[in-house]
């Protein structure tokens, strides 16, 4: 049945990949697998997630997380530096990520709308990197961490042309679990999701950084 699942897997990434080049997202390679437009990832991994019975208990612990932190931070216009409440919030988005080893996440980068879609979705990117970096620097692997995307300017939460600090953020989310931890693979799922979060179970961290932005006009 592995066997199975690992060759249809295989076959549909490549399908998948044969399709790929959507516009208006960009994502860093580097960071981890490439990625569409979220929800837990594109076709293919949702249908491998629903074959192995993960899909579930993705999204219990993607709401769970939704619930006991902050899942969004955002940014001064034009630019992807961290502010003071940003690096709080990632702060608490690492002492949650730390107690779920098992447990993959994403960070998608947002702008406003003032500027162009190039340089925002650049901006976007740069945002999302800050966070990933900031929570690296706080202990979280970046094996862990699959992909920073940007949507740019393209899901605003405010539809305006004006400045709005609303829409220039970073969100993260669960993507999945890591294949190789043993409780993923003795399919322990259920053990992973209810165990107990303790918000005090944290220690002291080295303060991280952010990125700088260019000197142009976006948000």
């Amino acid at each position: 049945m592995t066997g199975t699942l690992i060759k249809l897997f295989a076959a549909s990434s490549l399908l998948a990949l044969a399709g790929c080049g959507t516009s208006g997202t960009t994502w860093d390679k580097e960071l981890g697998s490439e990625v569409d437009k979220g929800q837990f990832g594109n076709a293919t991994m949702n249908n491998v997630l629903i074959q192995t019975g993960q899909i579930e208990y993705t999204v219990a612990l993607a709401e769970r997380f939704n619930a006991e932190v902050e899942d969004t931070i955002n940014f001064e216009f034009n630019s992807s530096e961290l502010t003071s409440e940003a690096r709080t919030i990632l702060k608490r988005q690492a002492d949650f990520i730390r107690q779920f080893p098992e447990v993959r996440f994403r960070v998608y980068g947002h702008t406003d709308l003032v500027g162009s879609a190039g340089y925002n979705q650049r901006l976007g990117l740069r945002r999302a990197q800050a966070a990933v970096a900031y929570l690296s620097s706080l202990g979280v692997s970046k094996s862990r961490l699959e992909a920073v995307v940007s949507y740019g300017k393209t899901r605003p939460i405010v539809q305006t042309s004006q400045p709005e600090v609303r829409n220039r953020r970073t969100v993260t989310e669960v993507s999945g679990f890591v294949e190789s931890h043993p409780l993923v693979l003795n399919g322990k799922y259920a053990a992973i999701i209810w165990r107990e979060y303790v918000d005090s179970a944290t220690r002291p961290h080295p303060e991280g950084g952010g990125t700088t932005s260019e000197v142009a006009g976006g948000g």
